[in-house]
């Protein structure tokens, strides 16, 4: 037969555990959320055969998908590592690079603020830095300097479920007259290039689905 003391103990383990989760609830440490997204925008300068004239070289928009790392500093607010892809080609008329492949990658790292506004509905500002890797079909592949800027909304399902759909803006810098993913093995040495130096412009909309640990 169990004694006072017993029981008082089960008790307090009993109460113990009833905190626990909320505790950890309230208190997340990880997150992993994979995401599918449509990726629109960016546009380059392409030498002509001759290496004189410059014409426009168009990523075609098309899906995208991806995946972010989180570590949680504290409820609202946690660290991230960002990956996100996307397999399309140039678009660019009256050039040999039209058609061609060409995979686009970001892997940043930044930060996530999530704000109080409903305990369904959740707003979010995301912020990275990281870089750029452009991979063309008989091209070879370049890292340039990236950043981004993302935003959207949180619609939490459980404690450690939560549905994410947002928006995010990229932007890549490509240094001024320089040339790259130029081509190899043709004789002619056609390159991507951008001479003012501009930020290479693109555009996310996402939807993933955030587990927490």
């Amino acid at each position: 037969m169990r004694t006072w003391k017993q029981w008082m103990s089960l008790a307090l383990l009993a109460a113990l555990c009833a905190n626990a989760a909320p505790a950890w609830a309230d208190n997340p440490r990880f997150e992993v959320t994979p995401f599918g997204g449509y990726r629109i925008g960016g546009q380059f300068d392409v030498e002509d055969e001759q290496g004189f004239d410059l014409s426009s070289a168009d990523l075609e928009d098309d899906v995208s998908w991806g995946v972010d790392l989180a570590l949680y500093r504290d409820p609202r607010g946690f660290y991230e590592l960002l990956y996100s892809r996307q397999e399309t080609q140039f678009d660019a008329a009256g050039s040999e690079l039209d058609g061609v492949d060409i995979t686009t990658e970001y892997f940043h790292f930044g930060g996530t603020l999530i704000f109080d506004y409903e305990p369904w509905l959740q707003p979010y500002l995301s912020l990275t830095l990281g870089l750029t890797r452009f991979d063309a079909e008989d091209f070879g592949s370049e890292w340039k300097f990236s950043g981004s800027l993302g935003l959207g909304w949180r619609l939490p399902v459980n404690d450690n479920l939560a549905v994410l759909v947002g928006v995010r803006g990229y932007g890549t810098v490509i240094e001024s007259d320089t040339e790259f993913l130029c081509q190899t093995g043709n004789g002619q040495g056609t390159c991507l290039v951008r001479s003012d130096g501009d930020i290479l412009f693109q555009g996310e909309a996402t939807m993933g689905v955030a587990f927490r640990f």
